[in-house]
């Protein structure tokens, strides 16, 4: 293959070193202890940040200062100290952004559930879902260290290429089989009183086995083809992958009616597509078959129809008999009512959106509460998260670590763009949760486990720089 052929391929040579002689078999433990200093200290400020968010809420909502604060202050630390002391003895190499951003982004989450739960109880006698959130972050936490234990070489997962892809299509169907839907799409696993939603975790199985079989098949894909305009575009036999996950991703779409999943599916395929081979005749081949099967799917779905409808005219919700959901038009009010700084944390009226203000909508309490300032910062918090991804990605070394990084940076930033892009009214809602912030225990634990391959690949980039 050609150098500079791919992210996979050639762009190792033309890395430098992120620390001047941490590489060329020298001694890497003062970098490493370095990076692990400078991970505590921000983990530091993100506890801070977080305890200050809850008191203010408490002041905010009731006037005095919340009498869990010491209880909540515990919890945020462990959260923090825990996985930086398994860091310390299990990836001493890792990136020192990503788990700071991580449990910023999850003390944040808790702040605007804890501030969300009074208003839901007082509006819709809804019980508190805090709590229940922070045990689920203390088990993405766990699931995190745990990954750090038993995985030393995320090489491993390389082995179980097909058999990841198996269980993945099993848990991407599954909902389908079970009865009843769940606010209009059919998302869940139900045992009894506990559910989960697999694809959640179908996205981060999906980015594993599309790294593995990129690094494979790489060549085929980027050396062949004619040129059209411009573009190279795939042969016809090398069209048959992206055919086969567009068919699955429509497939998902028509029988879950599940349109967050399907998009993140296909979007997934092309952007790792594209990282291996540089041709952008995949992404038009993407666009193509993304823009016909929406064209299909949105005219013939009802459900999915009727999410376009009140994309288009969110405020038709108002008119009697319309039928159209009320809930982007209300969060639409709360974004411009917030305007640049926004009404004050726990000054707001996010209940109003309905259920969906604790889920996905979680993002119009933030556009309202803090206003066009916190969006940003918000935003400005995920899109460092996915940097730090395709960072790690660009300092590894071997070619399946940088196409896994770039699947799990790209599975983050597609669900940010759809669940974001929906609130917003860029696009049809989807109702996918927001990551880290949403309420969900799926969501949570699986965007811990995204977070634990990332640091991960992040320390044998790291190791191999250092010589270790």
């Amino acid at each position: 293959m050609p150098q500079g052929t791919g992210l996979a391929g050639g762009i190792m040579t033309g890395v430098t070193e992120e620390c001047a002689g941490s590489g060329g078999g020298g001694d890497g433990r003062p970098w490493a202890l370095r990076r692990r200093r400078r991970e505590a200290l921000l983990l530091g400020l993100a506890v801070v940040t977080g305890c200050y968010g809850y008191a203010y809420v408490g002041l905010s909502v009731t006037g005095t200062v919340p009498d869990g604060l010491p209880g909540f202050a515990a919890a945020l630390v462990c959260l923090a100290v825990v996985p930086h002391l398994a860091m310390r003895r299990w990836a001493p190499y890792a990136d020192p952004l990503i788990l700071p951003l991580a449990v910023l982004l999850s003390a944040f989450g808790l702040v605007l559930l804890y501030r969300l739960d009074p208003a839901y109880r007082l509006e819709y006698h809804a019980g508190a879902t805090a709590p229940a959130q922070l045990v689920w972050t203390v088990t993405g936490v766990a699931v995190c260290v745990s990954v750090l234990v038993v995985l030393p070489d995320h090489r491993r997962l390389q082995r179980y290429l097909y058999v990841t892809m198996a269980g993945a299509l099993v848990l991407l169907m599954a909902p389908a089989l079970f009865p009843g839907d769940t606010y209009g799409a059919k998302r869940w696993i139900y045992f009894g009183p506990l559910s989960f939603q697999p694809g959640e975790f179908v996205k981060t199985m999906i980015a594993v086995f599309f790294a593995g079989y990129l690094v494979v098949h790489r060549d085929a894909l980027a050396l062949s083809g004619r040129t059209v305009m411009g573009a190279r575009l795939p042969p016809g036999r090398q069209l048959g992958p992206i055919l086969a996950v567009w068919g699955l991703s429509l497939l998902v779409l028509i029988a879950e009616r599940d349109l967050g999943t399907s998009l993140i599916f296909f979007g997934l395929f092309v952007v790792m597509l594209y990282a291996a081979t540089e041709r952008t005749g995949w992404v038009v081949c993407g666009v193509l078959l993304a823009a016909v099967g929406a064209a299909v799917v949105g005219s013939l779905e009802p459900h999915v129809k009727g999410r376009i409808v009140a994309w288009l005219h969110p405020f038709d919700a108002f008119r009697p008999g319309s039928g159209v959901s009320d809930q982007l038009a209300e969060a639409l009010f709360g974004f411009g009512t917030g305007g640049l700084t926004g009404a004050g944390l726990g000054r707001g009226h996010p209940e109003l959106v309905g259920f969906a203000g604790r889920s996905d909508f979680i993002l119009a309490t933030v556009g309202e509460e803090l206003g066009l300032a916190g969006v940003m910062a918000v935003l400005m918090l995920y899109a460092l998260l996915v940097e730090r991804g395709l960072n790690v990605a660009l300092r590894s070394r071997d070619p399946f670590g940088k196409l896994l990084a770039v699947g799990l940076a790209a599975a983050l930033a597609l669900q940010v763009f759809v669940v974001a892009g929906g609130v917003m009214g860029l696009i049809p809602l989807t109702g996918k949760a927001l990551p880290f912030l949403a309420k969900g225990g799926s969501s949570l634990v699986a965007n811990w486990l995204m977070v634990a391959l990332l640091l991960r690949i992040s320390d044998g980039a790291g190791r191999e720089r250092a010589g270790r």
